[in-house]
């Protein structure tokens, strides 16, 4: 029963890649971790593996519809498998308990940034997407560093990375994401094998299943407005991150944090109704 609620709940980790180009680390850990019953440092070290293998089939997809940008997405994947490798060879000594409270604050942080944005993307740049090459090299050193150590950090850091810095239009950066998500997984995956073994036939059911719900997302991106994706993907992230911290932080701590979570929740839907500067409001776009 165990296992079989695992592969479908994998399912939705391909899902969440192919449509989002993230998401994957931030479903396969708690998975593992809580429904499969792995130990932290097991879990993340199988989430790079899932999510790099699906990444690179949704990327196909993405590529093949135009949605990749290769100089970009090459250049930060390859900076990125530096910072991975030398994450995973890190984490492999940290304490489960640490790396995953980091895993969640990463996520509520980023969550944060996603769903008020910076800035729309810039229809009249002349090369749309390409940043400059040192910019992308030193943010792929520091996302590949986050994917390495913790097993996250993929989509949820390099879309807005892609999107927010870059001004890339959301479903470019879903896809270039995907490039760049698994370069670093699998630069990741090998600093972690130093320290920890696998159940490889949990793993390769796990990404079996993953590989077919990414077939269906990486289909799907292109229906839907990028606002409202980039949106939902903000608020799903939030939602995670609250929910692995209620799950590891001490008793007290976690009602905190519920508390917390509760009454933001609230302030966030009164300021976007009642506040007419409400920076959660949808920025105007610029023409």
């Amino acid at each position: 029963m165990t296992l079989t609620l695992t592969l479908l709940l994998a399912t939705l980790i391909g899902v969440s890649l192919g449509l989002l180009g993230g998401g994957g680390s931030i479903l396969t850990v708690p998975i593992l971790t809580y429904v499969a019953g792995l130990p932290p440092k097991e879990a993340i070290a199988a989430s790079l593996f899932v999510v790099g293998a699906t990444s690179a089939l949704s990327a196909i997809t993405h590529a093949r519809a135009g949605r990749v940008r290769w100089r970009t997405g090459l250049i930060f994947g390859t900076a990125g498998m530096a910072g991975a490798f030398g994450g995973g060879i890190l984490g492999g000594y940290l304490p489960g308990a640490v790396l995953m409270t980091a895993f969640a604050l990463m996520m509520v942080a980023t969550s944060i940034a996603m769903l008020r944005g910076r800035r729309a993307a810039r229809s009249e740049d002349p090369s749309p997407g390409e940043l400059p090459t040192l910019k992308i090299v030193l943010e792929g050193l520091a996302v590949g560093l986050a994917t390495g150590l913790i097993g996250a950090g993929g989509g949820f850091l390099v879309v807005p990375a892609l999107a927010l810095l870059g001004g890339l239009p959301m479903p470019v950066a879903v896809g270039t994401s995907l490039v760049v998500i698994a370069l670093k997984s699998f630069a990741g995956l090998a600093g972690y094998l130093s320290s920890v073994s696998l159940d490889w036939l949990l793993v390769g059911g796990v990404t079996l299943a993953a590989l077919v719900g990414s077939l269906a997302g990486a289909r799907l991106a292109g229906h839907f407005p990028e606002a409202a994706l980039r949106k939902g993907f903000g608020i799903f992230v939030l939602v995670m991150g609250v929910v692995v911290l209620i799950q590891e932080l001490p008793g007290a701590a976690s009602a905190v944090v519920a508390i917390v979570a509760a009454l933001l929740t609230l302030g966030a839907g009164a300021c976007r109704l009642v506040v007419p500067s409400c920076p959660l409001r949808p920025s105007p776009v610029s023409s």
